[in-house]
C-alpha cells in the first residue's frame, strides 16, 4: 500500500492527528478552554509515555540484537514494585498517601537509574562482560526484588495492601499532571543524544565485531545507550507503573512495516504507532465505550500475543 517510509510516516502522523482531534473535541460540553486544557494535558502525558517506551525498546533491541525481549527484562518493574512496597511498609499508610508526588517520582527515578547504571558500569565496563550476561544479571535482580516484595506483602495488613495494589496497577488515567514538565525535560534530553547517534545505531545493529571493525568505540557507546534506556524506562514506570509488553508490541510493528530499516525511520514509526495506540485506545475506551482502566489490560494482552507470535515465527525459521 505504502511504497516508501515517508508515506508510512505521513500516514501515521495523520492518523495520530485524527485521534488527537477526536480525543480533544468528541462530546465536548462546557467551556472549550477548560476542556481543551484538561484533555490536552492527558494527550501530552500519553505522548510522553509512548515516546519513552518506544525509543527505549528499539534501542534495547539494537544493542542486544534480540527483538523478543524488552528493557523490562532487566527488572525495572520488579524494582519499582519493591520501592513502592518498602515505602508503604516503612512510612505507613497515612505518610505514604501524603508523600509528595514529585518527591516519590524523583526518588523512584533516582533509585532505578542509580542501581542499573551501577550494574551496567560494574558488569559491562569494568568487568568486560557481554551484553547478554548483563541481561541475565538483570533477570536475576528482577527475581530478587520480586521475591523481596512478596515477603513484604505478607507483612502488610489488608488496608495497606489495598493501597499498594492501587499504586502498582499501571493506569494511563492516573498520570500526575504535576510531573509532566519534569518528564518532558528528561525525555527530551535523552532524545538529543539518540538523534546525534542515529547513524552509529545503524552500525551497532550489525553486531559488536562489525561495529568495532567500522570504527565504532563499542563499549562507551553501548553504555551511553544503556544509560538512556534506564532513564526512559524509569520515567515511564514512575509515571504509570510497570508496563511489560507494550514496547515489544510497537517496536515489532515498526520492524514489520518499515522498509528501510535505518534507526531514524524505525524510531519515528515506533513512536507514532505507540502514540496512536495510547491516544486512540484511550479515546475508544474512555470516550466511546465509557470504560476506565481497561486500556492497559488490552495492550498487555495484545503485547503478550505478539510475543508468542514472534516466538513461534522464530521457531519455524
Amino acid at each position: 500500500m505504502f511504497r516508501t517510509d515517508r508515506q508510512i510516516i505521513i500516514a501515521l502522523g495523520l492518523l495520530t492527528a485524527v485521534f488527537c482531534i477526536f480525543f480533544l473535541t468528541y462530546d465536548a460540553k462546557g467551556q472549550w478552554g477548560f476542556i481543551l486544557g484538561f484533555r490536552g494535558v492527558k494527550i501530552f502525558a500519553l505522548m510522553l509515555i509512548a515516546v519513552a517506551i518506544a525509543v527505549s525498546s528499539v534501542l534495547f533491541h539494537t544493542i542486544t540484537h534480540n527483538r523478543i525481549i524488552t528493557p523490562a527484562i532487566m527488572g525495572f518493574d520488579a524494582l519499582y514494585v519493591f520501592i513502592q512496597t518498602s515505602l508503604l511498609f516503612f512510612l505507613g499508610t497515612i505518610d505514604f498517601i501524603n508523600l509528595d508526588s514529585m518527591v516519590k517520582y524523583l526518588l523512584n527515578i533516582a533509585i532505578m537509574v542509580g542501581l542499573f547504571l551501577s550494574l551496567f558500569h560494574w558488569l559491562f565496563l569494568k568487568a568486560n562482560r557481554s551484553i547478554f550476561l548483563l541481561a541475565l544479571t538483570g533477570i536475576i535482580i528482577g527475581i530478587f526484588f520480586r521475591n523481596l516484595s512478596y515477603f513484604i506483602f505478607r507483612l502488610l495488613d489488608p488496608n495497606m495492601f489495598a493501597v499498594l495494589q492501587g499504586e502498582l496497577f499501571s493506569s494511563f488515567n492516573a498520570v500526575e499532571t504535576d510531573l509532566l514538565n519534569v518528564s518532558a525535560v528528561i525525555i527530551g534530553l535523552c532524545l538529543v543524544p539518540v538523534f546525534a547517534m542515529r547513524y552509529k545505531l545503524d552500525i551497532l545493529a550489525l553486531g559488536r565485531d562489525k561495529a568495532i571493525a567500522l570504527g565504532i568505540n563499542y563499549k562507551p557507546n553501548v553504555f551511553a545507550l544503556l544509560a538512556i534506556i534506564a532513564i526512559l524506562v524509569s520515567v515511564s514506570t514512575a509515571l504509570v507503573g510497570p508496563i511489560t509488553f507494550f514496547g515489544l508490541l510497537v517496536s515489532n510493528l515498526a520492524y514489520l512495516i518499515v522498509k528501510n530499516q535505518n534507526h531514524i525511520n524505525l524510531l519515528i514509526v515506533a513512536c507514532l504507532i505507540a502514540i496512536c495506540a495510547l491516544v486512540g485506545g484511550q479515546f475508544i475506551f474512555e470516550k466511546l465505550i465509557g470504560l476506565q482502566g481497561t486500556l492497559n489490560i488490552v495492550i498487555e494482552c495484545l503485547g503478550g500475543i505478539t510475543f508468542i507470535w514472534i516466538l513461534l515465527r522464530t521457531h519455524k525459521r
